[in-house]
């Protein structure tokens, strides 16, 4: 997977080099980072990039100029079919399946604003895609795109030490993951639950999936509410509810339905 981050904060990215599942997939060539600073393509004798936004209001805006031709410079260098992405707030929601998507490219072009924004027509005749990583506003396009690029890398064949765990995290299915746990077996008085103990992979099995529908029923309703559930899981998500004392149907369950 290849990256080109247009940035006025390259030194930022660095972060991604420290440690961790990205910094390994660097340091194997799995991921490729490089970054572009409008600045550099400044034509002044100040290397201006910025400037203010016409209608009048408070902060600036980052010119076309020099940050389209940094935009074109990255996708030169990424070569054909590199999509800008455009990092913010007004984007759609970034989720796992937008990562896969992006990691399915190949390659994709990161484009990070600052001050109130980037100069719209830019925007409208260069970006592919906009991604927002939360509703909340933070200081730029920076760490959203560390964002994107640390959640792509861990879809990549071996950027993980186990082939399975892409597969088993959050959002991965659609649900939230189950809960884990590891040495010592009893912690202030806490036991594992004992059918992890138990070693019965189908019972483990059945019973990870149970706690990943509940959790997500308890935390996140509105992915359970769009999961198109299996008989399975409508059962364990039923007999989740019962155990818990919850005393509600699965979802999409009718009155009566699935009582013995």
């Amino acid at each position: 997977m290849r990256f080109a981050v247009v940035t006025l904060f390259p030194e930022m990215f660095e972060a991604l080099r420290a440690g961790g599942v990205t910094a390994r997939a660097l340091e194997r060539g799995l991921v490729t980072l490089e970054c572009w600073n409008p600045r550099d393509f400044a034509t002044d004798a100040h290397r201006t990039v910025d400037d203010r936004p016409y209608g009048g209001g408070p902060g600036m805006v980052l010119r076309v100029e020099p940050a389209r031709a940094a935009v074109r410079a990255a996708r030169r260098a990424l070569g054909p079919g590199a999509p800008l992405v455009h990092l913010t707030p007004a984007g759609e929601r970034f989720d796992q399946a937008a990562a896969a998507r992006l990691a399915a490219r190949g390659r994709a072009v990161l484009l990070c604003g600052r001050y109130e924004g980037i100069d719209e027509r830019l925007v409208e005749q260069e970006a592919e895609l906009e991604l927002s990583i939360g509703d909340y506003v933070v200081s730029g396009g920076e760490l959203p795109a560390m964002v994107v690029v640390d959640a792509v890398a861990r879809l990549l064949p071996a950027a993980l030490g186990h082939e399975d765990s892409a597969a088993a995290e959050s959002f991965a299915t659609g649900l939230l993951d189950h809960p884990h746990y590891t040495r010592p077996e009893t912690v202030d008085g806490c036991g594992v639950p004992p059918v992890l103990l138990s070693g019965d992979h189908e019972a483990i099995r059945r019973w990870r999936l149970k706690q990943a529908l509940g959790r997500t029923w308890r935390r996140r309703p509105d992915l359970i509410a769009r999961a198109a559930l299996d008989e399975e899981q409508r059962r364990l998500l039923r007999e989740y509810l019962e155990e818990s004392g919850a005393g509600l149907r699965a979802p999409g369950e009718r009155a009566g339905e699935g009582q013995d």
